[in-house]
Parts: structure tokens; sequence; C-alpha cells
């Protein structure tokens, strides 16, 4: 199963019993201000949860997978997510 913010909405429609235009609000308006925070450059820490961070990747040579050609594919920031302690304990195998 996969999440989506219907879901996060529907869950916090039955646990918090606020409406679902609430829920589907507080919903987007959290993960809007993750990526305002990730737009200016800051990292993002959820406690108990983990952390969004932006990388800076260089340049660095790549292969137009159709025609074989080499091409520079350019540096650009990613964000990646680094999982907190918690969050890794409880996703363990085994």
């Amino acid at each position: 199963m996969s999440l989506s913010k219907k879901n996060i909405a529907d869950e916090l429609v039955r646990e918090l019993e606020m409406t679902h235009a609430q829920a589907l609000q507080l919903t987007n308006d959290f993960f809007d201000q993750i990526q305002a925070t990730l737009a200016t450059g800051e990292e993002v820490k959820l406690s108990s949860f983990g952390n969004f961070v932006i990388r800076e990747k260089a340049a660095r040579p790549g292969r137009n997978p159709k025609t074989g050609e080499s091409v520079e594919i350019s540096a650009r920031k990613v964000v990646s997510f680094k999982a907190g302690p918690k969050l890794k304990k409880l996703t363990q195998i085994g």
C-alpha cells in the first residue's frame, strides 16, 4: 500500500473528528511547509522520523540511452531523505 495525502486526510478525519476539507487543508499545508523550507535551502527535521536534506550533485558524464551519445549531466541540487534511528528500528526486517 502506498500512503497518499488522501489517506492521511482520511485518517485525520477518523482520529480527530474534523471535516474532510479541514483534514485535506491541514495535510496540504504540512507538505507545502516542507517544500517551502527546502526551497530556501534549509533542512527539514521531523523528530522520530528523519531528515530531508538538500545535496549538491556535481556535473558528470552521462549517456543518452536512445542514441548512445555522450552527454554532460549538469550540476544540480537534489532532496534526499535520511531515516532517523526510531524509523530505522521500526523498519528492520528480522
